[in-house]
């Protein structure tokens, strides 16, 4: 397995190169995509007055979803290592006069303290499995709680229980240029938190108290529209840089690869109904911490 600094420097190229997918499907993820986050923030249930970090906020959907709960009187923050997805983020929620959810660009794991701390709560969406130190990550994020705030994330589990992210990536694979490697073993990718005891073992070294790990089964539900729900998947998937450096004919290929393997999630004139399984930790710092 590659060292930490050459795993992040890997995040680091893969993010940059990914953002512009991202923002060009922030809308079509944060309507399609919240079941996938919708458990833990359920769970998290942040109230008037809090303040709540977003770690992964990505293009911000779900930063702007937490600053509604917390109202005026409270704060949202959201974090994330892509600085270009920050930026969109910052263009589709900051308010005039610069109220609304704040967005910070930054790794998680280099930082110590994320900036606005002490938290109340922290949120995560798919993010916890992607990064190259956990257990670093995971350290930065509890020392930016107070005593006793509160940690809920979701992460997937296994491929088996979500098929159609690889049915996604191998249908497009075929017909574009190269693609960055793909991650083995505990390297960062969307099954590295597959294991609960790995996982229960990084949340207890970074010192968490209290913590869970629960399986959940969700459903996303995609419009039936093959072009656009495959430019969706490919985009904001390991093949997002190769899909937008391809040419017209490559790109529309993809799409029809990953629509031919994705065909057994769609009901015509319905839609796609992809099923999703989740891990949802949640944990607290100690009040005596």
């Amino acid at each position: 397995m590659p060292d930490t600094t050459t795993l992040r420097a890997r995040n680091i190229d893969f993010w940059t190169r990914s953002a512009p997918g991202w923002a060009d499907q922030a809308d079509r993820h944060d309507e399609i995509g919240r079941p996938l986050g919708a458990v833990a923030l359920d769970r998290l249930q942040p109230r008037p007055g809090e303040r709540v970090l977003d770690v992964g906020c990505g293009c911000g959907g779900t930063t702007a979803e937490i600053a509604r709960a917390v109202t005026a009187s409270g704060s949202a923050v959201g974090l994330d290592l892509a600085e270009a997805m920050v930026a969109t983020a910052r263009q589709r929620f900051t308010r005039p006069g610069g109220t609304g959810p704040r967005f910070v660009a930054g790794d998680v794991e280099t930082l110590g303290v994320v900036p606005g701390a002490p938290f109340d709560a922290v949120y995560s969406r798919m993010t916890l499995m992607l990064l190259a130190d956990p257990l670093a990550g995971l350290t930065t994020i509890r020392r930016s709680m107070r005593a006793g705030g509160r940690l809920a994330a979701t992460v997937f589990r296994d491929g088996r229980v979500n098929p159609w992210l690889p049915a996604a990536l191998l249908g497009a694979a075929a017909h574009l240029g190269p693609l960055p490697p793909l991650p083995i073993g505990d390297e960062p990718g969307p099954f590295a938190f597959a294991d609960a005891d790995r996982v229960t073992r990084l949340l207890t070294r970074a010192g968490f108290a209290d913590i869970d790990l629960r399986p959940y089964d969700v459903t996303l539900n995609a419009p039936d529209d093959p072009a656009a729900v495959t430019e969706w998947l490919i985009e904001v998937g390991p093949a997002g840089a190769a899909y937008r450096d391809a040419d017209p004919e490559s790109r529309g290929l993809a799409r029809a690869g990953a629509a031919h393997l994705l065909e057994r999630f769609r009901t015509a004139g319905t839609g796609y109904r992809l099923p999703a399984g989740l891990w949802l930790i949640t944990a607290r710092r100690a009040l005596d911490d």
